[in-house]
């Protein structure tokens, strides 16, 4: 059996250090915002190429804070894409705002710039881009797009960890890069953990003072804020995985130039660019069958899954919020892809096969 992932299996490699980082945290005696958490957001600040990093709880709660240090509050509207991760639609709901769903580009399933200024209205406050499947958004058209409205820009990295738009990486571009270490992710924690990078002063240590009660000195609070602190042993254990991601990218660049080589032209396959670093946290195909050709390749034992099989505004979650707002191009991206396995543990002899089976389809 081809497994679609395998934490443990993807995680062994690692596994020696991890347990030294661990023994370290644990004699350390200092378990929430230490020196573990210091180091990481120095190393992935430099990783982003941005000039701050702040470590939290989750993805989510990057996307929240990030809003809210934005001043974004009820009554203003923030662009979101209409196929992303019910998440991203979470944050500006949580902020009391209005998500408004702009269509993707049907050849990248990103934001698509062209579709962006016919959503703008007097309420808009921010515009709420993903860089879906660990390809990065247009973001030079999508940041003049911004500059020209006075709009805030927050980018959802969770997905597009080392990621890069013409060597100018996620997480750099706009007001904030909000970030997910959610434990399947390229740059995967052992737990949840997530953060935020941005390239002003500022603006992160607004952040810093939100994740810890609204506090910048112990027992004095100066804002409403949360308990949202990246945990000291997860700070420790990501930074193991963050000095090998250059082996971690380059394997799964391979993986996925593979598919893309050896795939016939039966699938529709993601869109390949000289401009854009694309950094496969997932590979996906589209196909008309998609269910049948799922079901066809778990008979010959591949796993695979579907990210995401429901268009966000026809969850359950948005009845009566956004279940009325058509999104056609959304709803084709959702009923027709499938993404196939590339993780780490993966081989190259995975991925022949994979391409073997599905090349009969």
């Amino acid at each position: 059996m081809i497994e679609y992932e395998n934490l443990g299996k993807a995680n062994a490699a690692f596994f020696d250090d991890y347990r030294k980082a661990f023994d370290n945290v644990l004699q350390s005696g200092w378990y929430v915002l230490g020196q573990q958490v210091k180091q990481f957001e120095t190393e992935f600040a430099q990783y982003c190429g941005a000039s701050h990093a702040a470590g939290l709880a989750n993805g989510l709660d990057a996307l929240i804070l990030s809003l809210r240090a934005l001043g974004c509050k009820p009554g203003d509207e923030v662009l979101v894409p209409s196929n992303t991760y019910i998440a991203t639609i979470l944050a500006v709901m949580h902020n009391g705002c209005t998500p408004v769903l702009v269509e993707p580009d049907i050849a990248t399933y990103n934001i698509d710039p062209s579709l962006i200024e016919e959503k703008i209205t007097p309420r808009t406050k921010a515009i709420l881009v993903v860089h879906l499947y660990g390809k990065i958004c247009a973001m030079d058209r999508i940041m003049a797009i911004a500059q020209k409205h006075h709009l805030f820009v927050v980018e959802d990295c969770a997905q597009a960890h080392g990621a890069s738009l013409k060597g100018r990486q996620a997480g750099s571009f706009g007001d904030y890069g909000a970030w997910s270490f959610y434990p399947t992710k390229n740059l995967g924690a052992i737990g949840d953990a997530g953060a935020i990078t941005c390239n002003n002063e500022e603006l992160i240590t607004k952040i810093t003072t939100l994740r810890n009660y609204g506090s910048k000195v112990k027992y004095y609070n100066e804002v409403v804020g949360f308990n949202s602190r990246l945990d000291e042993l997860q700070a420790a254990l990501l930074r193991v995985k963050l000095a090998k991601m250059q082996a971690i990218t380059e394997h799964k660049r391979m993986l996925g130039a593979l598919y893309h080589e050896g795939l016939k032209n039966d699938f529709i396959k993601p869109q390949v660019h000289p401009d854009y670093f694309d950094v496969y946290h997932i590979y996906n195909v589209r196909h008309p069958k998609r269910d049948a050709l799922k079901e066809y390749l778990l008979k010959h034992e591949i796993k695979t899954d579907i990210h995401y099989p429901v268009a966000p505004n026809k969850q359950e979650a948005m009845r009566g919020v956004l279940d009325q707002v058509p999104t056609p191009i959304a709803e084709e991206i959702h009923q027709t892809t499938l993404s196939l396995p590339i993780s780490y543990l993966h081989t190259k002899q995975d991925v022949e096969r994979v391409i073997e089976v599905m090349n009969k389809f």
